[in-house]
C-alpha cells in the first residue's frame, strides 16, 4: 500500500496529461523487479541491517545479498575507492550547486565549458566498472575543487546569488587521501540516507543520482565526438543540484527524477546523430568472428573515436585490429570498416574478459565500461583509456597508441587463419530497419510475424541471466527479435539461432548495435505505432530487459517516457527501491520481473 505522503504528492504534481502519468512512476525509474519478495531487502538496510561497514555501495544489480557491498565490491572495487567515489559525486553535486548559480548570473556556455567537461568525466569515473584506481579519483576531486573555486569568483563577478549550505561550502582541497577518505565515510549512502530521515525520498534521491550517472556516460560519449548541448548540461547540474539537498520533498524528487529521463531521451538522440556524422550512417554487415594470422591488438568498451584512432595508427604496421564486447557494432560503420586491417570481433561480453583477454595473444585496450581488475596473466598487457583506470595498469593519454603498437609487434599474435571462418550480422540500426517497416507490417498481417521481441540490455555474471538465452531459444520460429546492448551475448552465439530467417526471408536476430544506440529501438517502435495508426503499447511488442548498472537505469526512464507498459525486467532488484516507490512504478506501468521462460513466452504472445 502506497504511503500517505507517496500518493498526496502523486495527486497534486503539477505536470501536463501526458507527462502526469510518468511522474507517477518516476519513482521507479531503476525498478527491475526481481523473483525475491518485493521490498525484502530494500531501504532498511542502509541503517539498520549493516552495522559500520567498511564500504556501502549499491548501485548496481549485483550488489551483495542484493542488500549493499559493504566490505569489497562484487565488481572487484576496494573500500578505498568507493569511499573515494562517495566524496568525488559529493563534490560533484557541491560543483553542480555553483554551476546552476552561474548559469542564473548570466555565465555563456563557452565559460561552463570546463565544469561541464569535468562533471562528465567525474562521474562516468563512478560507474561501475569503470575506475578502480583510487589516485585517479582523487585527482577528479581536486581538479572539481578548483574548478568550483572558479565558479564561485564568477557568480560573485556577476553580481549573482551565491547558493547556500553546506554542500555548497564544501572545500576539501587542503585534505590528503587519508583525510578525503575519513570525510567520505561521513557522505555514504547511510549517512546521507540518515540525513534525509525519510526512505521514499532518499529512494528517489538514488534513482536519480544513478539515472544521471548513466546520463552522463552517455553524454561524455557524445563530448568524445564534439557534440554537446549547453541545455543538456544545464539539465544534468540541476539534477546534482536538487539530490545535494537533504530536504524532504517529494515532489520535487519526483520531477527532478523524471528529468534525468528527458535528458538522456535528449542524449542518446545527439549521440545516434553524432555516430552517424562521424563514422557514416550503420549498415547491415558481416563480422568475422573467427582469427585471423597476424599481430593483434584488442579493443574493448563503446568509444568509437578511440577505434578510429587506434585504426589510423596501425594502419600500415602489419597489425590487425579486433573489437571484443560492446565495440562489435563498430563494425557496421563505414568509416570504421573501410580499414582493411579491422579484422574481426573477439570474445563476448564483459563479463569473461579474464577468461578472454588472457587468450588474447596480444595487448589489449578498454575504452569505458566495462573492465574488470586484471590477472597477472595479461595485467601488463591492459591499457586503460579516458575515464577508465585500474591502479597498475597503463594509461594512454592524448590517443598516442604507440606503445601498445610496439608490445603487439612483440608480442606472438595469431599463428594462423581459422578456416572456414565464422561470421556474425550486425548493423540494423534504425536506418537500416526503417526502409524495412513496410515489409515488417506486412509479414505481421499476413501471419509470417506472430510478435516482435526486444531483448537486450546489459549482460553479467550470474545464472539467473540464462533465462535471456532460453527466452529467445524458446520463442516461436516466426517471431522477430530485436537486441542491443552486451545481454545479446547470450543468444547471438546459439547455434539453435546463427543464420536463422523468418518466411519472408528477412534475418530473426536484428542486432541494432550498442547500449549507446538504444535511440534506434525507440525511434524504430515510434515509427512503427505512427505507420499502424497505434500507441506503442498496442503494437505486437514485447520488451525483456536484462539490466546491472547505471547506463541501463537511465535508458530504462526513457523508455518509460514513451509511455511503455508491461516491461519485463530482470534479472534481480535493485537495492536501493524502497516499497512504495516500487508500487507507483508496478501500478501504472505494469513492469513485470522475469519469470519462468515458458510462462512468460504464453503471456507475452498473448499482448500482456
Amino acid at each position: 500500500m502506497l504511503s500517505r505522503a507517496l500518493k498526496q504528492v502523486l495527486s497534486r504534481t503539477s505536470l501536463p496529461a501526458s507527462r502526469k502519468a510518468i511522474a507517477c512512476n518516476v519513482g521507479g525509474i531503476s525498478v527491475l523487479p526481481s523473483r525475491l519478495p518485493t521490498g525484502r531487502n530494500m531501504s532498511k538496510a542502509a541503517n539498520s541491517t549493516i552495522s559500520n561497514p567498511t564500504m556501502f555501495c549499491r548501485q548496481c544489480e549485483q550488489t551483495q545479498d542484493h542488500i549493499a557491498c559493504r566490505a569489497v565490491g562484487i565488481c572487484g572495487k576496494s573500500p578505498e575507492t568507493s569511499t573515494m567515489q562517495d566524496v568525488l559525486m559529493h563534490t560533484v553535486k557541491s560543483l553542480s550547486l555553483w554551476a546552476v548559480a552561474a548559469r542564473e548570473a548570466g555565465a555563456s556556455a563557452d565559460e561552463m565549458k570546463k565544469a561541464n567537461s569535468w562533471t562528465l568525466s567525474s562521474v562516468f569515473s563512478t560507474l561501475t566498472n569503470v575506475n578502480f584506481d583510487e589516485s585517479r579519483i582523487e585527482e577528479y576531486v581536486k581538479e572539481g575543487m578548483a574548478i568550483k573555486r572558479d565558479l564561485e569568483e564568477m557568480v560573485r563577478a556577476k553580481g549573482g546569488i551565491a547558493p547556500d549550505g553546506d554542500v555548497a561550502r564544501l572545500d576539501l582541497s587542503k585534505m590528503g587521501t587519508d583525510e578525503l577518505e575519513d570525510f567520505g565515510y561521513t557522505v555514504s549512502i547511510p549517512e546521507l540516507q540518515k540525513a534525509m530521515g525519510n526512505d521514499d525520498c532518499f529512494s528517489l534521491v538514488e534513482i536519480a543520482t544513478y539515472g544521471a550517472k548513466g546520463a552522463c556516460a552517455y553524454a561524455a560519449h557524445c563530448r568524445q565526438l564534439g557534440y554537446m548541448e549547453e541545455d543538456v548540461m544545464s539539465g544534468i547540474h540541476h539534477v546534482f543540484a536538487k539530490v545535494a539537498s537533504s530536504d524532504q520533498d517529494m515532489e520535487g524528487l519526483l520531477v527532478n527524477a523524471l528529468h534525468v529521463g528527458e535528458l538522456n531521451g535528449k542524449i542518446l538522440e545527439m549521440l545516434d546523430t553524432a555516430h552517424a556524422a562521424s563514422f557514416g550512417a550503420p549498415e547491415p554487415s558481416k563480422v568475422k568472428v573467427t582469427a585471423t594470422a597476424g599481430k593483434c591488438i584488442l579493443i574493448s568498451g563503446h568509444d568509437l573515436l578511440d577505434l578510429e584512432k587506434l585504426l589510423k595508427q596501425t594502419e600500415g604496421t602489419g597489425v590487425n585490429v579486433y573489437t571484443h564486447g560492446e565495440m562489435l557494432p563498430a563494425h557496421s560503420y563505414p568509416g570504421l570498416k573501410k580499414y582493411h586491417h579491422l579484422v574481426g570481433n573477439y570474445g563476448t561480453a564483459w563479463q569473461n574478459q579474464k577468461f578472454e583477454f588472457a587468450l588474447f595473444p596480444g595487448p589489449v585496450v578498454v575504452t569505458t565500461n566495462c573492465i574488470l581488475e586484471p590477472r597477472r596473466k595479461y595485467k601488463d598487457r591492459l591499457y586503460s583509456v579516458n575515464e577508465v583506470g585500474v591502479a597498475g595498469v597503463k594509461h594512454i593519454k592524448n590517443g598516442d597508441y604507440s606503445e601498445v603498437i610496439e608490445q603487439a609487434q612483440s608480442c606472438k599474435g595469431f599463428p594462423r587463419t581459422i578456416e572456414p571462418a565464422e561470421y556474425l550480422t550486425v548493423g540494423f540500426n534504425h536506418r537500416a530497419v526503417l526502409p524495412l517497416a513496410g515489409e515488417v507490417i506486412n509479414a505481421v498481417q499476413n501471419g509470417h510475424i506472430s510478435r516482435i521481441f526486444l531483448i537486450g540490455g546489459c549482460d553479467g555474471s550470474q545464472f539467473d541471466r540464462n533465462y535471456f538465452t532460453e527466452l529467445a531459444e524458446e520463442l516461436p520460429d516466426d517471431t522477430l527479435i530485436l537486441t542491443l546492448g552486451c545481454a545479446k551475448n547470450r543468444f547471438i552465439h546459439s547455434e539453435r539461432l546463427l543464420g536463422q530467417t523468418l518466411a519472408n526471408g528477412m534475418p530473426r536476430i536484428l542486432d541494432m548495435g550498442q547500449c549507446n544506440d538504444s535511440y534506434s529501438a525507440i525511434v524504430v517502435a515510434s515509427e512503427l505505432a505512427k505507420a499502424l495508426n497505434c500507441t506503442v503499447n498496442d503494437l505486437p511488442l514485447s520488451l525483456c530487459l536484462s539490466h546491472l548498472e547505471q547506463k541501463a537505469a537511465a535508458v530504462l526512464l526513457t523508455l518509460l517516457q514513451m509511455g511503455l507498459k508491461n516491461i519485463r525486467l530482470g534479472p534481480s532488484l535493485p537495492a536501493y527501491i524502497t516499497p512504495n516507490v516500487l508500487d507507483v512504478l508496478v501500478q501504472n506501468y505494469n513492469i513485470m520481473p522475469t519469470g519462468d521462460v515458458q510462462g512468460d513466452i504464453k503471456m507475452m504472445m498473448e499482448g500482456k
